[in-house]
């Protein structure tokens, strides 16, 4: 008679060889879409951003003259910008992400000359006495900046950039009164609605 061996049983190896493998290219994805993407935008600084945005709408409607009103609101985009860098800050030390390497670095490259147009048109709008299409210029260059830097950011970023780009049009063509109430809607109301997604979706 012929001798049989042993039966073997089937190994379960290949089983887990394949399962720990998608383990490992999924982790190499996910590494990779953040080493992509700038995801240190803030989201409750955004809202407190839009909080402050409201403020300064209820004291800009109140000043009697283009200066002061101008001023107002160039207060409060100082005011803004400190947040969102305070935020940033925090945001990326939690991620131990570094704020201005790769991605962080593009969206700032990106996000930096539509704001600084903004600034040289300011001036220029106000000297030339059409200080009632700052309001849409204002809207429609942040909103620039940030679709062009969301490129580099999370999916959210970019449309909000659009909302903002799309409230600056309206402005651009209503009424000149309607001015204020644009900007609260977009600096106030759009930086709160967004800002609350991104801290839910990306983190604080």
């Amino acid at each position: 008679m012929t001798r049989l061996g042993p039966l073997r049983s089937r190994s379960p190896d290949p089983v887990a060889l394949d399962a720990h493998a998608a383990d490992n290219l999924r982790f190499i994805r996910e590494t990779m879409e953040r080493a992509g993407s700038f995801t240190a935008v803030p989201g409750w600084g955004g809202v407190a951003m839009g909080i402050t945005a409201l403020g300064a709408a209820l004291v800009a409607r109140r000043q009697a003259t283009p200066e002061v009103w101008i001023g107002t609101w160039l207060g409060e985009a100082l005011l803004a910008f400190g947040i969102a860098g305070w935020a940033m800050v925090r945001k990326s030390r939690a991620a131990k992400m570094p704020l201005l390497s790769g991605p962080g670095r593009k969206f700032a490259l990106s996000f930096s000359p539509p704001l600084l147009v903004g600034a040289l048109l300011t001036l220029v709008l106000y000297r030339r006495g059409l200080a009632s299409v700052l309001p849409g210029t204002w809207l429609l260059l942040y909103g620039t900046g940030i679709v062009t830097g969301g490129a580099f950011s999370v999916k959210i970023v970019p449309v909000m950039g659009l909302g903002f780009m799309l409230a600056g049009a309206m402005a651009l063509f209503s009424p000149a009164a309607w001015g204020n109430a644009f900007l609260a809607a977009g600096f106030g109301g759009l930086h709160i609605l967004f800002g609350i997604l991104i801290a839910r979706r990306h983190g604080g």
